[in-house]
Parts: structure tokens; sequence; C-alpha cells
């Protein structure tokens, strides 16, 4: 199964949990400035939440995907405040006619003072066995 990761990052976090995902299945992690090469099966795709929505960058780049070239999307996201990054990113994925899975993976993210350190080890390492169940299941 080819797999590949593309995240979005201002301060950081989503990109801390990119490359771990990115460790875990044998890839290189991408912003999503790069050029995604190839057909994908499965994209790993990370995003954060900034003032209550994903950023437009965003957006633009899922209105890009080709579906004949990504099969489907597993979400990964951070946020200073509650996970709403999940919705607003599947709504647009499924609109292309790409298929999401349900299964995604959210922690908080430092953002100023609050949740200092994060994402943080443990962090990482639930990024890591998020992917591994995708691995696990292309073995099967």
């Amino acid at each position: 199964m080819e797999m590949a990761v593309q995240y979005y990052s201002k301060s950081g976090n989503t990109k801390k949990l990119a490359n771990a995902i990115a460790k875990e299945v044998g890839c290189r992690a991408l912003t999503i400035d790069e050029e995604l090469e190839g057909k994908v099966d499965l994209l790993f795709l990370g995003a954060s939440v900034y003032w209550n929505g994903i950023d437009k960058k965003v957006k633009d780049y899922i209105k890009s995907l080709n579906p004949l070239r990504v099969k489907r999307v597993a979400i990964f996201s951070t946020s200073a405040m509650a996970e709403r990054a999940f919705p607003e990113i599947k709504k647009l994925l499924m609109e292309k006619g790409i298929t999401v899975e349900e299964r995604n993976y959210y922690c908080r993210g430092q953002f100023t003072a609050m949740h200092r350190g994060r994402p943080n080890e443990d962090d990482l390492k639930q990024a890591e066995e998020f992917a591994k169940t995708f691995l696990e299941e292309g073995r099967n």
C-alpha cells in the first residue's frame, strides 16, 4: 500500500506529528506546498485550527487534490482549543470524491502559554500508533 504524509503548520505543532507519522510509515513528511508524486492509496493529511477554522491554504490544497491520484485520506490535527479540523477537512475531501477515514488523530498544540510543550513525547507516540493501525491494516 502506497502511503504519503502532507501537512500545513504555522507554529510547528502539526509538523511534529507529521514527522512522527512519516517515520512510522517509512516516508518523508511533505508540506502541502510540495508536489505529491504518483498515486497514493492513503494520504495522511495534517492541519491545525486557527481562529475557528482551517487555513485557506489547506482549503485550496484540498480543492487541488486529484481523486484519481489520492484514494483515501486519514486526517491528523492540532489546536489550542477544541478539535474542529476533522469535520471541515472531511467535508471538503468528500466534496472532491475522496474517501475519508473515520479514524483520525488530534492532540492539543502549544499556543502562547496554553498547552506548553505540546505536542509532547506521549502525543508523538500516539501519532505513531495511529499510523501503525493503517500499516497493520495494509498487511492483512
